[in-house]
């Protein structure tokens, strides 16, 4: 009973993780319309970024994680503004987009390992002994993660709730042409969805590469299908739903590790995901608009 606990207590940290992650990739979809399949090469070009500003330019690790999602902002908007750009102002079917996305992953990646190497590589962070909380044993690491998790949930619900821009996002996921016609300036708002998310991408990729304590490449390419997992889960273009999906997936497949085994625990995940589908295909809460 004890292990199960404990597990709970790690499934809160994996969740936090998730929920960063999946948030960013169901906004991004509630305002676009089409899922990217480029965003797990955002969250390891995340990382990459905050490992170089880090350990190679020898910033403070909160300062180059900071500027290492905002450059991932970056990157994300010129991916928007000059590859994806094109395809919708065309268009051009829904196929071809996810095509597209699984095209610029490809590149990312490739890119990735050309400057970085194949090879894993480590932040230079104390990883701190485990502090009981409770029935939890967890590393500071894992609670600033937990922390730093919640804070950016609140202020997800903030901006889109109190903010012209959340707004905004809530108007064109619910209908983008309507939207328009209101005097919204569809273009800028998209812009802005692609660096918040993009951002949002490069803060779960550093979140996870300090977990996992050592990263490469492919390091979060399996992690990928398990926030889509999280966001069908919720209901596609959710946010809310997406952080309920993140806190279900997190606990059951850390508990599952447990029960079952840890080879099994991404498994478990998805079969999660489909009796819920089969249960409620809409997902957890139903889509009144997608933001």
């Amino acid at each position: 009973m004890g292990l199960i606990i404990q597990a709970v207590g790690f499934g809160l940290v994996t969740a936090s993780v998730l929920a960063l992650g999946s948030v960013g990739l169901t906004l991004q979809f509630g305002v676009t319309n089409y899922i990217n399949f480029a965003y797990g090469t955002f969250l390891i070009l995340g990382a990459y970024f905050t490992w170089t500003l880090s350990t190679q330019v020898h910033l403070n690790f909160i300062v180059a994680a900071a500027l290492g999602c905002l450059l991932m902002g970056v990157v994300a908007v010129v991916v928007a503004r000059t590859v994806m750009k094109h395809f919708v102002d065309r268009q051009a079917p829904l196929f071809y987009l996810l095509i597209v996305t699984f095209g610029l992953s490809m590149v990312i990646s490739n890119v990735i390992e050309a400057i970085w190497g194949p090879g894993f590589q480590t932040y230079n962070i104390p990883v701190g002994g485990p502090l009981e909380l409770g029935p939890f044993s967890l590393t500071p690491n894992q609670l600033v993660i937990i922390g730093l998790s919640v804070v950016v949930m609140l202020g997800v619900h903030l901006m889109l709730t109190r903010t012209v821009l959340g707004k905004a996002m809530r108007a064109m996921s619910d209908n983008k042409d309507l939207a328009q016609v209101s005097g919204i300036d569809t273009d800028r708002i998209t812009t802005w969805t692609w660096f918040l998310t993009g951002s949002l991408a490069g803060l779960a990729g550093v979140a996870l590469t300090v977990t996992t304590v050592s990263f490469n490449p492919t390091s979060a390419s399996t992690f990928l299908f398990v926030i889509f997992a999280a966001v069908i889960l919720g209901g596609i273009g959710q946010p809310y739903g997406a952080m309920l999906g993140a806190l279900l997936l997190g606990i059951i497949t850390e508990v599952s590790a447990v029960a079952v085994s840890a080879a099994y625990k991404d498994d478990i995940a998805f079969v999660a995901l489909v009796v819920v589908l089969l249960l409620r295909p809409q997902g957890l809460i139903k889509s009144r608009g997608r933001a």
